[in-house]
């Protein structure tokens, strides 16, 4: 395993994205990745259980349900996706592949950030990503 290599901060990602394209277009692509994530072991039944999510999260966005379904959904794969890089840790480039190959047309990062500004006098600006700021010329 490589220094610095955070699972949990992988699979978060990608259990994110996975659940973000359950309701999409694009769903049976991302079922057929994972499940290629799951060659060694059982990959028609995560297939199964994906589609049976994708199920839940579109009844239950059609009602005011949609919000909490998707969460609990993210929290489970991102259980199983640590789990998966856990015990086969040779997947983490190929999850990443993943992650980078069902990018939205701006990309999406893996990783975290922390920021912190200590401002006496004046304006900070902070961002994560793009920052666009207009003022008021006086």
């Amino acid at each position: 395993m490589e220094p610095g290599f955070d699972v949990t901060v992988l699979a978060s990602a990608a259990a994110a994205r996975l659940i973000d394209l359950l309701t999409t277009d694009s769903w049976t692509d991302a079922r057929t990745a994972v499940a290629s994530l799951w060659r060694r072991g059982h990959p028609e039944r995560v297939e199964a259980e994906l589609t049976e999510g994708r199920g839940d999260l579109l009844q239950a966005e059609a009602s005011d349900r949609g919000p909490a379904v998707r969460t609990l959904l993210v929290a489970e794969w991102q259980a199983r996706l640590a789990r998966l890089l856990a015990t086969h840790p040779d997947l983490a480039d190929e999850m990443r592949r993943l992650l980078r190959d069902t990018g939205t047309a701006e990309g999406q990062a893996v990783g975290s950030l922390h920021q912190e500004a200590h401002v006496t006098d004046g304006d900070a600006y902070q961002a994560g990503r793009d920052i666009s700021i207009t003022k008021d010329r006086e």
